[in-house]
């Protein structure tokens, strides 16, 4: 279907907006396989025409898009996102339009001031000869920033729909959100117990309580000095003293409720 076309289903008389669209179609065509990616022609067209919308600030009603391109709203985001990342297109997202947008603006120094000390802290965790290559310019980062302080704040913030403005994926935004509450729970984090990133991963404080790794042999498989009975009773063992400690703590609980 013709670009114009779909332009005139979704009500979009912009000729700027259309002409746009037109031309990120035919970069996108000289650029990549569209079709490798599972992007279809309408679905391209509609996704040419949000980008191009978004560039100049001209409103764009996504859910009609999303009809008009045939496939699920997940599936169009991933589209989309692949899309903008084809084409090296970026979502411009500030933190004022954020607050404004949302009906938060008292959140927007709370919100700038979490960014940068969530990249204050970043950089600091990195080698040096990595810090210069790190990019924060991402919308990602403002919308997670966003989020989180809202969150922390009792405001409601339509998580979906920070998500499509960023044009990032959910599993994207999930993973940015992790980072930042364990680098500034003290900003944004909203739990009970700290999380420290460059310690606390899955149960350690268990795993630094069992005994010593099996050493392996050169083939790669156990030796039959680390599978010896007394190693498996020893954790078995602590597993127990373990448990029985909880369980005595969870009967003394009780006694002293009573």
């Amino acid at each position: 279907m013709d670009i114009s076309e779909i332009a005139r289903k979704l009500r979009l008389s912009d000729v700027k907006l259309v002409r746009k669209a037109e031309e990120l179609r035919r970069l996108s065509d000289i650029q990549f396989d569209s079709s490798a990616i599972g992007v279809g022609e309408t679905c391209k067209a509609v996704v040419c025409l949000e980008i191009a919308a978004n560039r100049l600030q001209v409103i764009f009603d996504r859910q009609s898009g999303i009809k008009m391109s045939g496939m699920s709203e997940k599936a169009y985001n991933r589209s989309f996102n692949a899309m903008q990342n084809g084409l090296g297109v970026k979502t411009k997202l500030d933190v004022r339009e954020l607050g404004i947008q949302f009906g938060c603006v008292r959140l927007i120094p709370i919100v700038q001031k979490g960014l940068s000390l969530y990249k204050k802290r970043f950089l600091d965790a990195l080698p040096a000869s990595r810090r210069a290559s790190a990019d924060f310019t991402r919308p990602v980062f403002t919308a997670v920033a966003f989020y989180l302080c809202a969150k922390k704040h009792k405001l409601k913030v339509d998580k979906l729909k920070l998500i499509e403005l960023c044009g990032t994926s959910e599993s994207e935004f999930t993973s940015v959100s992790t980072s930042m509450k364990d680098l500034c729970f003290d900003t944004v984090g909203i739990t009970k117990e700290k999380k420290d990133p460059k310690t606390v991963k899955g149960h350690r404080e268990l795993l630094d309580a069992l005994p010593e790794k099996r050493k392996r042999d050169e083939s790669g498989d156990v030796s039959e000095e680390s599978i010896d009975d007394e190693d498996e009773l020893e954790v078995v063992f602590f597993l127990f003293i373990l448990l029985s400690k909880k369980w005595h703590a969870f009967l003394v609980h009780l006694i002293e409720l009573v």
